[in-house]
């Protein structure tokens, strides 16, 4: 595994999951491109509370930068295009609202 730090945007909406013990844990994609422009799509899993709970906060679109163990992979198109994708365990969640530029940073209550 390599360590990586992924930025990009929300694909669709994260969702909650449970395994087998009976433990929760969150399953996103996200939209990454690299210096060329080219799309790479991240398949991303968190399993502890705080990311977790950042990556529900969010909605489809929306931008997130994400820490955590990489695993290169590679999937076929529709067209039978080979494309590269990559999986994800996020330890760390950084989003607009931690930085406090999304909705109710200028409430210091929210």
């Amino acid at each position: 595994m390599i360590d990586g730090l992924v930025a990009g945007r929300l694909m669709g909406e994260a969702s909650r999951r449970v395994d087998k013990a009976g433990r929760g844990y969150i399953v996103a994609r996200v939209l990454a491109r690299n210096k060329a422009d080219e799309e790479f799509i991240v398949n991303v899993i968190a399993f502890d509370d705080a990311s977790c709970a950042a990556l529900v906060a969010l909605r489809d679109g929306e931008s997130l930068t994400l820490a955590g163990g990489l695993t290169p992979k590679v999937w076929t198109d529709k067209q039978g295009i080979v494309r590269p994708s990559l999986d994800m365990v996020a330890t760390h969640v950084l989003t607009a609202y931690h930085a406090g530029r999304g909705p109710g940073a200028d409430d210091p209550g929210a």
